[in-house]
C-alpha cells in the first residue's frame, strides 16, 4: 500500500494497458487498475480543490439517496412524475436534488454561484413546492430538511437559475449542475441509467467533477479473477461514483459506501483502441448513426457479437449524455459523438463534468472541429455552449482520426 500512495502522490500516472489477442473485436482493451482506501484516493495537501471535492460527493451521495428513495415510490404516489412545456419528463427528484445541493453547497461556499438546469417557475405553476419539500424530509437528504420552508426550497432552485446571477466577460468560478441527467432514464427500469453531475468551475477552467449514476453495473466479465477479488468490496452492488481533480486523475467508488467512511477507491483510464472500427461508440438516443458523418465510411451495428468488418459496435446507453461521458471515463466505451441540432442549444451541464472525468481518465472532448469546448460563450449566464458541429468525446487515441473523417465528410 505504501508503494502505491507513493506512485499517487505523482499528479500526473500513467495507465499500464495491455490488449488481449491482440485487441480482437470481441475483447476490449483491457486496464491495470490501482486501487485505494481512503477518503479521498490522492493526499488531500496537495490537492489544491479537495475541501470542495469532498463537500461535492458527500452531496451527490445524498442526491442519488433521495433520487433512489422518489424513484421507489414514483409509480404508487400521484404527482411525482411531471412532464414540462418541452415535453421532456421530469421528476419530483429533479427539483429536489437542485434544492438539496444548492442548499449544501450555499452553507459551504457561499460566495461561488451555482448554474443548474432548473427554475422553480414550474413548482409554483402547479402548486407542486410541498411535494419536493416532502422528499426532502421523507429521505433526510439534508441535515437541516426537517426544518426547511417553502420559501427556503423555492430560493434554494432558484439560485441556480437562468437570472439567479450575471457572469460578463471575465473568467468567472461557479458550480455547474445536472440535478438528472437522463430523466426518461429515471422514469424507466432499473437498466436505464441517469446520473447527478456536478463541476466546479474556477477562472473558466473545469477542476473538479462528481457523477453519481444509482443503476451502474459493473462489468466483471473483462477484469482477471484477481482483479476481480482484490476490488470486490468497489466492484460488488449497484451505482457508482466517478470523481476527477484536475492532475489527480478519474476514480470511481461504489455509490451506496457509506460517506464519511473510508472508500475503495478505483483509478479509472480511458480504453486503448487505436482502430475507428474496433472501438465502442455512444450516441444520443434521439440521433441516428445515419445522420452522423462516420456513416458514409462505416455502417453500424448494436449487435457486439456479429460486427463485420466495415461495421462500428455502438452500445445502447440510455438515457442522456452523462451516462455516455461515463462510459468512456471507465473504459467501457472508446467514442461518444453528438451531432449538434438546429434550434436546439446545448446546454453547459450536459457536459461539463464529464468533460473534466474524461480528460483526467486519459481521453479528448473537443467539438468537430477540435477545438476545445469554450464554457464561457455564453458570457452573461454560462448556460449554453456553442460546440462547432456537435461534440467529440474519445479515448485520445481515435480523436484525429474521427476529426479527419469528419472533416473529408464536411467538404463532400
Amino acid at each position: 500500500m505504501a508503494l502505491v500512495m507513493d506512485i499517487l502522490r505523482s499528479s500526473h500516472i500513467s495507465a499500464v494497458r495491455f490488449l488481449d489477442g491482440g485487441g480482437t473485436r470481441t475483447r476490449s482493451c483491457k486496464i491495470r487498475r490501482f486501487n485505494v482506501r481512503s477518503n479521498l484516493p490522492f493526499p488531500k495537501q496537495n490537492a489544491k480543490y479537495h475541501k470542495e471535492l469532498e463537500a461535492a460527493i458527500d452531496v451527490v451521495q445524498n442526491a442519488c439517496r433521495l433520487c433512489v428513495q422518489v424513484k421507489s415510490s414514483l409509480f404508487s404516489t400521484d404527482g411525482k412524475v411531471l412532464e414540462k412545456n418541452d415535453q421532456t419528463p421530469v421528476t419530483v427528484a429533479d427539483f429536489g436534488v437542485q434544492a438539496l445541493i444548492s442548499l449544501e453547497l450555499s452553507k459551504l461556499f457561499p460566495s461561488i454561484p451555482l448554474v443548474a438546469e432548473e427554475d422553480s417557475a414550474f413548482l409554483r405553476s402547479r402548486n407542486l413546492v410541498d411535494t419536493v419539500l416532502d422528499a426532502l424530509v421523507t429521505a433526510e437528504a439534508s441535515s437541516t430538511s426537517k426544518t426547511l420552508t417553502q420559501d427556503d426550497v423555492l430560493k434554494a432552485i432558484d439560485r441556480g437559475g437562468k437570472d439567479a446571477f450575471v457572469f460578463g466577460s471575465k473568467p468567472a468560478t461557479y458550480w455547474v449542475l445536472d440535478p438528472i441527467d437522463g430523466t426518461r432514464g429515471f422514469l424507466k427500469d432499473n437498466k436505464a441509467l441517469y446520473v447527478v453531475g456536478l463541476a466546479l468551475v474556477v477562472e473558466g477552467e473545469i477542476v473538479i467533477g462528481i457523477m453519481g449514476c444509482p443503476n451502474w453495473q459493473e462489468d466483471l466479465s473483462e477484469k482477471s479473477s484477481a482483479e476481480t477479488e482484490e476490488g470486490r468490496e468497489a466492484l460488488s452492488g449497484s451505482g457508482i461514483m466517478m470523481i476527477a481533480h484536475k492532475g489527480y486523475g478519474t476514480w470511481t467508488k461504489r455509490l451506496n459506501s457509506k460517506p464519511k467512511s473510508s472508500a475503495v477507491w478505483t483509478r479509472c483510464f480511458v480504453d486503448a483502441f487505436n482502430m475507428v472500427h474496433k472501438a465502442r461508440f455512444c450516441i444520443p438516443e434521439s440521433q441516428t448513426w445515419e445522420s452522423l458523418p462516420l456513416s458514409s465510411t462505416f455502417n453500424a451495428t448494436s449487435n457486439a457479437n456479429d460486427v463485420g468488418s466495415s461495421q462500428i459496435l455502438i452500445l445502447a446507453t440510455c438515457c442522456g449524455s452523462l451516462c455516455k461521458y461515463l462510459m468512456v471515463a471507465s473504459g467501457r466505451a472508446s467514442v461518444f459523438i453528438q451531432r449538434e441540432k438546429q434550434k436546439t442549444t446545448i446546454k453547459a451541464w450536459d457536459h461539463a463534468v464529464g468533460m473534466i472525468c474524461i480528460h483526467e481518465a486519459g481521453g479528448k472532448v473537443t467539438d468537430w472541429e477540435g477545438i476545445e469546448i469554450d464554457l464561457a460563450a455564453d458570457q452573461p449566464s454560462r448556460r449554453i455552449i456553442f460546440p462547432s458541429g456537435g461534440i467529440l468525446a474519445t479515448n485520445g487515441n481515435l480523436h484525429n482520426q474521427i476529426l479527419q473523417i469528419i472533416s473529408q465528410t464536411s467538404r463532400v
